[in-house]
Parts: structure tokens; sequence; C-alpha cells
């Protein structure tokens, strides 16, 4: 029976090295000399200190343009509020969103049995699996998951006849 998964994943070793990148950039660009800006990653979360509003926002938009070169999607970060971090610096957590959790899941159920489409979907912990007898269907759901407005990007995987 043909089937495909719906997954939300990230490329690691990839975000380590876009990090490293702005480690570089930080380093050697003019506006940034004698601050003390840093971008540091630890698990699924990224660290960003900074000097002032500006540099942070500078920051967020090296991260948008390191992570795109390393095709990693910049809409799976998910910006927490900003908060004053020792030395008049300001400390703001990046969270590096993975996984289909059970509202998106929930949310992804809904609108592909509303279509009306003859499949079957299902939730396997992170991820979902949407089975149904023609190919045809099955390309009709990922349109469907594809039209719908979600922040978090999503991958179609493991397509089997």
């Amino acid at each position: 029976m043909p089937s495909f998964d719906i997954v939300s994943r990230i490329d690691l070793a990839e975000v380590d090295n876009a990090v490293a990148a702005i480690k570089r950039e930080i380093g050697t660009r003019f506006d940034f000399k004698g601050s003390k800006c840093s971008v540091e990653r630890h698990e699924d979360v990224l660290t960003a200190v900074a000097d002032d509003d500006l540099k942070l926002k500078q920051m967020h938009e090296l991260l948008k343009v390191h992570l795109t070169r390393r095709k990693v999607d910049p809409a799976a970060l998910e910006y927490k509020p900003p908060e004053k971090a020792s030395g008049n610096t300001l400390r703001q957590m990046i969270v590096l969103r993975q996984g289909v959790d059970a509202n998106l899941a929930k949310q992804l159920i809904r609108e592909i049995k509303d279509s009306k489409l003859k499949v079957q979907v299902s939730a396997h912990g992170e991820e979902l699996r949407v089975t149904g007898k023609k190919r045809d269907d099955l390309q009709a759901a990922i349109a469907v998951a594809r039209g719908l407005k979600i922040e978090q990007p999503l991958q179609y995987v493991n397509f089997r006849d």
C-alpha cells in the first residue's frame, strides 16, 4: 500500500556550520568590532548575546542568511523575547523547532480528512504516516498539507509504492 511520512527535521550539523560561519563574520565585521556579540548552540536551542537591539537584529539577519545558505529553513527558528544579561547586554533564546507536535498533528490530520481524499493519516510519535490506495491521492494529500499556513517547515519523506 503506498505511503509517505510527514516530518519536521533540521540538520543540526548544518546549523553548527552556520553558527561557526556567523562567529567568523562577527569577528571580522567592522560594525561588530569591540562588541560582546556571540551565538552558541546547546541541544535544540541557540543563544544569541548582543550589546543592544540593533546588533541583535543584525544577528537575526546573519542567522537567516547563513541558515538559508546551508539549506536550513529559517522558519524553523522560534525567537523568544530578549532578556537583560550581565554587562548591559541582551540575551535571546532561539528554539530550533523539530518534530510534529500534538497540536500540529491534529491540525494536519483534520485538514487532510476534511479534504475528502481516500487516505488514512496516523500519528507515530513525532511524525505522521499517510497511506492510500492510489499514488495520486497521496500527492493530493501533500498538496493539501503544503497549502496550509503552517509556520514550521515540513518534509515529505519515505514515499513508497
